[in-house]
């Protein structure tokens, strides 16, 4: 009884290998297609009510997705946005989609593509805008844009027409009415940063992400870094090509002088930047959060020192720039 049981295990997996088609593990199937790489279903909740969206595969279009409305409840589906719908003019295959976003009334989308690693993450490429209704597809950036230089761009959350981004560090709105580019911050030297990080505040602190629309769309809050002062550290890249490349880049060691940081408001249709008044040295501390108080008059900045020990909550109002604190923390 043994024998045969060890026979039929034995004949068992003999005729499992006979059927698998690539039993060996390899290099290739690990890493380039990616066999055993675990997948999300990557949804998008829409506004209330509205059930939520995520990419399929397009039946329509080959090698294309659509972006597909779902209803929770009872799972029925409806194309949001055809694949062919994104294809723009004089070309002939659809957007790769990288990320998407609707307006509240679903009437437009704006769509991520053409993306370029930051540091760790893919932060930087193409945007587009969908009108629906019209069909009409739209770059972001003007005629100045060089292509994958836009980041976090982001609707006006008052109205459909409206859009602002950060392109080549500095802040910017464009109105899909006319067109127009509006240029919200001017770096005058090459160390400052608006609306993005240095690589502190996104290896300690996980932001990427540096401005924020206020609720009422007038307004746009964001960080301002200068990296003046800070010593470049120096690499050698192997990735590109045959020979190594030298690159440097700002990198402050433990100890060593840290980027300065403020946040500013600025109207949404260009100004002057009033700075806020958080107080302290900027170099020795991280202005770690900021979001807009549930309200478009005053935001919300969380201070923390160089040691990570003691946080401080700061509460500003947009137009003045004076801040108070509203709640301290401290860890000995």
């Amino acid at each position: 009884m043994r024998q045969f049981l060890f026979s039929l295990c034995l004949l068992s997996g003999l005729a499992l290998s006979a059927d698998t088609p690539n039993p060996q593990l390899s290099l290739e199937r690990l890493y380039v297609k990616r066999e055993f790489s675990s997948k999300g279903y990557g949804v998008k909740w829409l506004d209330a009510g509205q059930g939520y969206a995520r990419l399929e595969k397009s039946k329509g279009t080959k090698d294309a997705q659509d972006i597909v409305q779902i209803d929770p409840a009872t799972g029925k589906k409806e194309i949001l946005v055809a694949a062919k719908a994104l294809i723009p003019e004089g070309a002939k295959k659809p957007l790769a989609v990288s990320g998407y976003t609707f307006t509240k009334d679903l009437k437009k989308v704006l769509i991520y593509t053409n993306t370029r690693r930051v540091w760790r993450v893919h932060s930087r490429g193409d945007y587009w805008v969908l009108d629906r209704a019209s069909g009409k597809l739209h770059k972001l950036g003007g005629k100045e844009a060089k292509g994958a230089t836009l980041m976090f761009a982001k609707f006006s959350p008052a109205n459909n027409h409206h859009v602002a981004y950060v392109r080549e560090r500095n802040v910017y709105m464009e109105d899909l009415t006319t067109g127009k580019v509006t240029a919200l911050t001017k770096r005058r030297k090459d160390t400052v940063i608006n609306g993005t990080f240095d690589w502190v505040y996104e290896e300690e602190l996980g932001l990427r992400d540096g401005f924020r629309w206020s609720p009422d769309g007038k307004s746009i809050a964001y960080w301002q870094l200068d990296e003046d002062g800070v010593k470049k550290m120096t690499m050698l890249n192997h990735v590109p090509g045959n020979y190594p490349q030298i690159i440097q880049f700002r990198y402050p060691k433990v100890g060593e002088t840290n980027s300065r940081c403020r946040i500013g408001v600025v109207p949404a249709t260009g100004g002057e930047t009033t700075w806020v008044q958080v107080g302290g040295d900027s170099r020795e501390h991280y202005l770690a959060r900021m979001e807009w108080a549930d309200n478009s008059t005053e935001l919300l900045i969380q201070r923390l020192n160089r040691l990570q020990n003691h946080n401080t909550v700061l509460l500003a109002e947009a137009a003045t720039g004076k801040s108070r604190t509203v709640y301290t923390d401290k860890d000995d």
